[in-house]
């Protein structure tokens, strides 16, 4: 999920200093603790103001959402359950609870679990539904990433045992696990999967980012319409290619945490969680090569190893003093916020947020503050209403050990 450097530690805080640096689900581990200190240097201050109001609390471990109607608000938690908020408040049933599926979760830092959930474009009438989560490996391995379907009962519950299994991974570490699922508006599945786990993707001679014949370190479109497992779309960039996996959209990633569709441009934005200096945010184009391990950021990951010819570059970055693992967010096409309109927005898990503006060619970056939300509050996961209006989860720990994460509807200040 959000992890930047494995400590092997239980992330202590020391003298009112911030949770040492690891995002669950995203990042490496290597040691980043200069960033302990709740982080003060970075872009300007930001002239749009935005605030939050709390929809709903006593959340374990919120890692993404969808809106099953206007008033109905399906929240995914780490340890397992798919958590419902209808009119303002948080259900006491659960719509499916996986934790049967899941490896034993540490209670501390850990990036397996429940980590994606989509509707089926057509949700309404099929009531299907999509989750990817990680479950008990067979082959030895640390896990195995599942893709499957379910289907809503009339009791608005779904039954977990006659889940559709569409495709499954082993995944050879616990971490680096990608786990997005969303629908894009050309009505096929989009999966992001990350390297495989460890530190600098060290599988093979060039890494899983670059290997064309795993999905690891990929993002995936493929078809679900299918009476069993899926069907590769045809117009897929590695169709028909030797030594490539048909399924695969993009490549060169790291640990691409959360991505979405701009509603208005069609344009795929990723938040691709860095390895020890940088993070990035990436607009995706049908084939393209967006750089891991070669790159991390716009910078060479190894000097003596690093031809970016070919490569495509993000439209944004920052360091590791400003942050630790990025969560991605989305294009704001609201109408509560006109300032915010058509800018990108998204945050650190550790806590900063920002927004892109596009100016010219270039993506410029800003940083700005959620008001109201409480400090040192872990961001997990952003969403978006059927109005464009967006959503943030957080969790104020590391892992899924409590109870006291967060639904926020982002607001202006």
């Amino acid at each position: 999920m959000f992890e930047n450097n494995h400590l092997n530690a239980a992330w202590s805080r020391f003298a009112g200093h911030v949770f040492c640096c690891m995002a669950l689900m995203a990042s490496s581990y290597t040691t980043v603790c200069a960033q302990v200190k709740k982080i003060k240097t970075g872009v300007a201050t930001s002239a749009i103001s935005l605030g939050v109001r709390a929809v709903a609390n006593t959340l374990q471990a919120p890692t993404s959402m969808v809106f099953a109607s206007n008033d109905e608000i399906w929240i995914a938690e780490q340890t397992g359950k798919i958590r419902v908020v209808k009119q303002g408040k948080l259900t006491a049933e659960p719509v499916i609870d996986l934790a049967s599926k899941l490896p034993k979760l540490q209670d501390g830092y850990e990036e397996r679990g429940l980590l994606g959930l989509a509707l089926h474009p057509d949700f309404k009438a099929n009531r299907k539904f999509y989750v990817y989560y990680s479950t008990p490996s067979k082959q030895n391995a640390n896990h195995t990433g599942v893709l499957a379907e379910y289907h809503l009962k009339s009791d608005n519950h779904a039954d977990v045992g006659e889940g559709r299994v569409i495709l499954s991974i082993e995944e050879p570490d616990g971490n680096h696990n990608g786990g997005c699922v969303q629908f894009g508006p050309d009505n096929f599945l989009y999966l992001s999967l990350g390297d495989g786990g460890g530190q600098g993707d060290k599988h093979g001679e060039i890494g899983n980012g670059q290997n064309l014949d795993t999905w690891h370190g990929k993002i995936l479109r493929i078809d679900i319409n299918a009476e069993s497992g899926y069907k590769v779309p045809q117009d897929n960039p590695f169709v028909g290619k030797p030594g490539a996996k048909p399924e695969i959209w993009a490549y060169g990633f790291r640990n691409p945490w959360k991505f979405s569709f701009d509603r208005a441009t069609r344009q795929l934005f990723v938040g691709d969680v860095g390895q020890n200096e940088w993070e990035e945010v990436d607009i995706v184009n049908k084939g393209g090569n967006y750089g891991w391990r070669l790159m991390e950021g716009t910078h060479c990951y190894n000097p003596k190893d690093c031809d970016t010819t070919g490569l495509i570059m993000p439209i944004a970055e920052y360091s590791h003093r400003e942050g630790v693992s990025v969560t991605g967010g989305y294009v704001y096409n609201g109408k509560q916020i006109p300032s915010l309109k058509g800018k990108y927005l998204f945050a650190d898990w550790n806590g900063p947020v920002f927004y892109l503006k596009k100016e010219g060619s270039k993506w410029i970056r800003t940083r700005t503050r959620l008001q109201n939300m409480p400090e040192e509050m872990k961001i997990t996961s952003f969403g978006e209403d059927a109005a464009g209006e967006l959503y943030v989860l957080t969790n104020p720990e590391t892992g899924p050990d409590n109870s006291s994460g967060t639904l926020y509807k982002i607001i202006k200040n």
